[in-house]
């Protein structure tokens, strides 16, 4: 909301992309607090956001899915970012609404971070389609990864000037503070592969709407990981072109998750694989044939993949591939967050910022934990049944 970050934006090098007429902005922002965002500015701006909402609506011609892109730890991100996600539900019931959230890290600057956070979750968990939850710390891990790559010589000799991933630092030396160009790049990759169907041709399309139909077993499991290969898409580096089947396996790898976790070690409920450029269908085939014994998917779901082909590949690029999992890898990061919440809460530390905003009582705040409590005994009673029997099912039977 705060006009001063907008207005930034604007004059900046994508201000082309945004138009000024659709910008909702207020002098200052929600003061790291969830309440001012979701009861203050969300009841407020209200009817100006329903317009804006309608008024781009009616330009499309097949409204598939609306994505909401926002930060858990701040207080607007948080709090008018899940008010908004509540006004999609209610003027577009048969829309998919899909969530793109940043969880803060553990060093994150806000205190009030898990307060903000767990609430917004609740609304996450009754409001949302799917949910793909993004870490900063994951995301400067990875860019810290490709400067000291670059500095080896591993990508190749060339490396542009003020290229994303080295605007930030100047150069390609370690990096001392985060290049936020750089890793909002990779969460802007990350969309453009999610959307690519929509925008290209291929030989196996897949619509939005089929990666909640297919990913997504029960209402409130709908946290889908993601990871991106190859991540050098957000550098303007001259590097080999990575071997497809190498890209497949660097897919279910630790260092490629854009949150902090470990699928192939979890349990899966479902995997999307959606590949970009010249791949054929018995590429995937083959991959997913050679990368199943090493995961662990639920019993009733051992065939749980859905795969995509977009023909035309990223810039640069001859090939490269998003997968989508819904895997109790999530259950850690909401396990730390949770722990953090409890640190502040049992003191009662800060609530009367919240409490002093009308509509706000401390019944938000157990109901909130409560939710995040519920869904983290679901993904246990999940993760219980890990290692389990596999029970085949019973072939047909053709009596003679």
């Amino acid at each position: 909301m705060e006009e001063g970050v907008v207005n930034e934006i604007l004059q900046g090098p994508l201000r082309d992309v945004f138009d000024s007429k659709q910008l909702i902005t207020d002098v200052s922002g929600s003061g790291n607090n969830w309440a001012v965002g979701h009861k203050i500015y969300g009841c407020q701006y209200r009817e100006n956001i329903v317009e804006k909402l309608r008024k781009t609506a009616e330009h499309c011609d097949c409204l598939q899915c609306f994505f909401i892109i926002h930060s858990m730890g701040g207080g607007t991100g948080s709090g008018l970012g899940t008010f908004v996600l509540n006004l999609l539900e209610e003027e577009f019931p048969e829309v998919y609404r899909f969530v793109t959230s940043v969880y803060p890290s553990g060093e994150d600057d806000v205190i009030t971070s898990p307060y903000n956070s767990v609430l917004a979750m609740k609304e996450l968990n009754e409001h949302a389609d799917c949910v793909l939850p993004i870490e900063n710390e994951s995301l400067f891990q990875i860019v810290n990864k490709i400067h000291q790559m670059i500095n080896s010589g591993k990508l190749g000799s060339t490396v542009k000037q003020n290229s994303l991933v080295t605007s930030n630092a100047g150069s390609a030396k370690t990096l001392q503070v985060k290049p936020f160009d750089a890793m909002n790049n990779i969460v802007a990759n990350l969309l453009l592969n999610l959307t690519c169907s929509a925008r290209f041709e291929g030989s196996l399309n897949m619509d939005l709407n089929e990666i909640s139909m297919n990913l997504v077993p029960f209402p409130r499991l709908h946290y889908l990981v993601s990871s991106l290969t190859p991540l050098y898409t957000l550098a303007d580096v001259n590097v080999p072109s990575r071997r497809l089947d190498q890209m497949f396996s660097d897919a279910f790898s630790r260092d490629h998750q854009l949150i902090q976790a470990d699928p192939k070690h979890s349990l899966y409920l479902a995997c999307a694989l959606l590949v970009r450029g010249n791949v054929q269908v018995s590429d995937l085939r083959r991959n997913i044939e050679r990368l199943k014994p090493s995961l662990h998917f639920v019993s009733w779901n051992q065939e749980g993949w859905k795969t995509g082909l977009c023909s035309v590949p990223p810039v640069g690029h001859s090939h490269s591939l998003l997968a989508l999992a819904n895997n109790t890898c999530v259950k850690p990061t909401f396990i730390e967050l949770k722990d953090r919440f409890m640190k502040l809460y049992k003191k009662k530390a800060h609530l009367h910022h919240y409490l002093q905003i009308d509509g706000m009582e401390q019944s938000c705040f157990s109901e909130g934990i409560c939710s995040l409590s519920d869904l983290i005994e679901e993904y246990n009673e999940l993760d219980a049944t890990k290692g389990g029997p596999r029970i085949d099912p019973s072939r047909l039977k053709i009596a003679i």
